[in-house]
């Protein structure tokens, strides 16, 4: 029987959730969490689980066969509820590490890292095009890793952002990249060099996160001047929240249901390259969009900060 207070404990938000992970992966990944917690499982293992699932999804799609391929959505589906169990088991037992949360990362990573290679290496074989021009393929999905690994941070920046003002911060897995850089340079190479290396491309993510946002950085350091050890106001955070919630839905675009969506449709269609382009043209526009709004609400709320609305 589902305890639903503590189902409901277990997702991030209503605000940041999306209808497709509430109404399907969400359910299922509470079940594989009910579970892993039975039997004293960590969400790193069913983070790992989830990589080999995802590496058999991407296998899958390499084969010009739409029974394989089916096979391939499958594990894809199965991976992904993973993904959304680790994090709701996280959350049910406090179990919260930032390697897990490197791991959940990269764990997305790896998945569409294998499609990639399967679609470049499929597309070589059965397209005329591109046995013509077998380089172009490869060259359409280097730009598109790029693209989509740019898409899928600046997502999760700005959920984990509205998530800070939403729940403050310990509800939030909003990173300071001047914090980081302070705890790496802590670490040794020769006592803690695993520790180092991990810390080290975590701190690199975060830089390109806050690079990409400078009206954003802007708002932070305005909150930490007039604020400094203490929450925003209330009246703040409601602001923030009112103007930052529909573009949450944004943000969800550009997480896994609508790229699976899309991948899904191009392989049904028998054009797997159709999915390159979908990232490059229209999750590259909607990053863009959501971008320009995002950083016009931080500039707006950074000068009403300076004017002193929300006192000092």
């Amino acid at each position: 029987m589902v305890n639903s207070t503590e189902y409901q404990n277990s997702l991030k938000s209503l605000d940041t959730e999306e209808g497709i992970d509430l109404a399907f992966y969400r359910p299922i990944g509470y079940f594989w969490a009910c579970l892993a917690k039975k039997l004293g499982v960590t969400p790193n293992v069913i983070t790992i689980a989830s990589i080999f699932l995802g590496i058999g999804a991407g296998i899958a799609f390499y084969f010009n066969n739409l029974w394989i391929n089916i096979a391939g959505m499958l594990l894809l589906m199965w991976a992904n509820s993973f993904d959304s169990a680790d994090g709701q088991l996280a959350r049910m037992t406090k179990q919260y590490s930032r390697l897990g949360r490197i791991l959940d990362g990269l764990s997305g990573d790896i998945w569409f890292f294998c499609i990639y290679l399967a679609i470049c290496l499929r597309e070589n074989i059965t397209s005329t095009f591109f046995m013509a021009h077998p380089w172009l393929i490869w060259l359409i999905a280097v730009v598109t890793g790029i693209c989509h690994a740019k898409q899928a941070a600046m997502a999760d920046y700005y959920r984990q952002f509205h998530l800070y003002f939403l729940k403050g911060e310990n509800g939030s897995e909003l990173e300071n990249a001047a914090e980081l850089k302070k705890k790496l340079a802590s670490l040794s190479w020769t006592k803690n060099f695993w520790q180092k290396i991990v810390l080290l491309f975590y701190t690199n993510y975060t830089v390109n996160q806050e690079a990409t946002t400078p009206a954003m950085q802007q708002l932070r350091a305005e909150l930490a001047k007039r604020f400094p050890g203490t929450a925003a106001p209330q009246a703040f955070r409601d602001e923030f929240r009112r103007l930052s919630l529909p573009l949450m839905k944004y943000t969800n675009i550009l997480s896994f249901n609508w790229r699976t969506i899309a991948l899904f449709a191009a392989i049904f269609a028998r054009m797997p390259w159709l999915y390159f382009a979908f990232e490059l043209i229209v999750l590259n526009l909607l990053l863009i969009y959501m971008r320009n709004r995002h950083e016009k609400i931080c500039r707006t709320l950074t000068l009403e900060l300076k004017q002193g609305k929300y006192g000092n």
